[in-house]
């Protein structure tokens, strides 16, 4: 199908919304050695848990927040070997499990500003577009719809060369794309890591694209 995209705005954070609610930080807090919290405001719970979380080795902390939020998806030495690479900031973007990015940024930015730097400062992209027409919109078909603007370098364009064009399932665009959320009419936003896809690698704010799907050959 062909589609019409105009990009409306790129923009770099440090930080997505609604990331943590305050029960994660009331959990956290008791974690870190701070109980009987009384219920306060978002911004006296996260300056308590700052505090607490200050209290530890980095990468101690680091360990406790993984095992809090990623325990299901991870075994004591991925933990371990990730929240050692969290303070290196050698953790790959091509973790076996893409689908962990989202978590890992936002916990990485949490140890960011709890540690005044110490970790690095992971960015994340959201972009708003529109798209027409307005039809079967998935993360895939956007991705796909990218490839026509994104320069060649881009690393989604260099891994995922043969899913973009319709040549084998591209199961991974839902984790590529973190979220992606119709605002109104054609409007979409959608926020994904810097390292997918960042301001300077959108060549055409305007562009037209084919997108191609994939159909799975019976056997």
């Amino acid at each position: 199908m062909k589609y019409h995209i105009i990009i409306n705005s790129v923009k770099t954070v440090d930080e997505l919304k609604n990331a943590w609610t305050n029960k994660d930080y009331i959990v956290l807090l008791e974690k870190f050695g701070l109980e009987d919290v009384n219920e306060s405001s978002t911004s006296e719970l996260l300056e308590l848990l700052f505090m607490g979380i200050s209290d530890f080795d980095p990468e101690e902390a680091a360990s406790i927040i993984l095992n809090y939020k990623l325990s299901e998806q991870l075994n004591e030495n991925q933990i371990e070997q990730i929240s050692h690479e969290m303070l290196l900031d050698k953790i790959s973007e091509e973790y076996a499990d893409i689908t962990l990015h989202h978590q890992l940024f936002n916990i990485n930015q949490l140890l960011h500003k709890a540690f005044n730097g110490t970790f690095p400062n992971a960015k994340a992209t959201v972009v708003e577009f529109e798209i027409t027409p307005n039809k079967d919109i998935t993360k895939e078909v956007i991705l796909k719809a990218f490839d026509k603007t994104l320069v060649n370098n881009n690393v989604i364009k260099r891994l995922f060369s043969n899913h973009l064009a319709g040549k084998e399932a591209f199961d991974e665009a839902e984790s590529i794309i973190w979220n992606l959320t119709s605002v109104s009419g054609n409007s979409y936003n959608l926020t994904t890591s810097e390292y997918w896809m960042s301001r300077d690698e959108f060549k055409d704010a305007e562009f037209d694209a084919i997108v191609v799907e994939f159909e799975d050959e019976e056997d």
